[in-house]
């Protein structure tokens, strides 16, 4: 677990470097991802501990939010002020999100030819 933990923290630490050496626009965890998963591909595999480690986080993934929540709930007045924003960004990026999942499933079905059972 300590191996993947750490894997998952020098990807991110690596994407933050990669931004700012670049002066790119774009989150470092993002290339941090994109590092992970170039990674992942020239290994031709997940190793177990990271496999076992990221279902871990994943299964526990609303915990992470819980630092996002407190801070919306410390500028609730203005959310309140600016509620349409708000829910016009939700809306969009929850579409926006089910649309691009969507296509990326076509399309590896059609890669793969499998269908998920």
């Amino acid at each position: 677990m300590l191996y993947a933990i750490t894997t998952l923290f020098l990807c991110q630490l690596a994407g933050e470097l990669f931004v700012q050496w670049l002066v790119l626009p774009i989150p470092g965890p993002l290339i941090g991802m994109v590092l992970l998963f170039v990674g992942l591909l020239v290994r031709r595999g997940v190793p177990q501990a990271l496999a076992d480690t990221s279902d871990h986080l994943l299964r526990n993934l609303m915990l992470l939010f819980i630092p996002a929540v407190a801070g919306v709930m410390l500028h609730f007045e203005r959310v309140g002020r600016e509620w349409l924003p708000f829910l016009a960004a939700g809306i969009v990026g929850a579409a926006f999100t089910m649309t691009v999942t969507a296509l990326t499933f076509r399309w590896m079905i059609r890669l793969t030819g499998k269908s998920a059972e």
